[in-house]
């Protein structure tokens, strides 16, 4: 069994504030020690005002890569539905190349089946179904991986799949033939049970799940209660960061948890 060290994940929600505190609080969370520096794919607001500012995902991604040295980044998640698959490799092996530095990329390429419908209807993609969206992103994560075999220059690693959602006929199985990573928003029990569902999905189609690191989300969850995820399996914990202004105080608090478990 792979042993993880406990990761921390902090997702700047860019929304309902400026590019510049967005780009100052990626700096500072570069400097605390954070693991993984995410956002998200959306094109509006996912609550408060729903026309309020907003920023879209990749681009600043790409900014983000360029300005800090250390943390891995990414989207919780990607929607597969925005953009063609071969085009996703290339903007993924590209910001993991902005990333490296002289050396190896900090990008993770993390990615979902795509949910809010004011997206699709406003920018112009068909909504269709969640078996439809579903059965896209099975479809598509083979192309991405193609064209990264393909592509020149190569990314500089393999670079992780992290896949969100936790449905357990498709969801789970995509995760078992694709991911690095499974991001969940599971309770102990549930998340206990979706892993061996998770297992099974591995056994079906031929891969050992112990490789794939566990994610959750730490909302309002209690340190005692992450010690509790922890023991069941997850090892990157991600805490969600809104504006206009970025508290950083909770990150602190945080880390040093981490901190204890290393």
């Amino acid at each position: 069994m792979t042993i993880r060290p406990v990761r921390l994940g902090v997702q700047l929600r860019p929304q309902h504030t400026s590019y510049e505190r967005i780009r100052d609080a990626a700096a500072e969370l570069d400097a605390l020690g954070v693991d993984v520096i995410f956002n998200w794919d959306h094109f509006f607001p996912l609550y408060g005002e729903p026309d309020g500012k907003h920023f879209e995902s990749w681009t600043m991604l790409a900014a983000i890569a360029e300005q800090t040295t250390h943390a891995e980044l990414g989207a919780l998640v990607n929607c597969n539905s925005y953009r063609n698959a071969n085009l996703q490799a290339d903007m993924a092996r590209t910001i993991d190349h902005i990333s490296a530095k002289g050396g190896t990329g900090r990008f993770i390429f993390g990615t979902g089946s795509g949910w809010f419908e004011r997206d699709y209807d406003e920018y112009g993609y068909e909504f269709g179904t969640v078996g439809g969206r579903l059965d896209a992103l099975a479809d598509n994560l083979p192309i991405i991986r193609d064209r990264w075999s393909r592509l020149n220059p190569a990314p500089t690693r393999d670079i992780p799949i992290l896949i969100g959602g936790g449905g357990e006929k498709k969801t789970l199985r995509i995760v078992a033939q694709h991911a690095d990573i499974w991001h969940s928003f599971a309770d102990v029990p549930t998340l206990e049970r979706k892993l061996g569902i998770l297992a099974e999905h591995g056994a079906a189609v031929g891969r050992d799940v112990s490789e794939v690191e566990v994610s959750v989300e730490i909302r309002d969850r209690t340190m005692q209660q992450a010690d509790e995820l922890h023991a069941v399996g997850a090892t990157l914990f991600t805490l969600g960061l809104d504006g206009p202004e970025f508290d950083m105080a909770p990150v602190r608090e945080w880390l040093s948890w981490r901190d204890g478990h290393r």
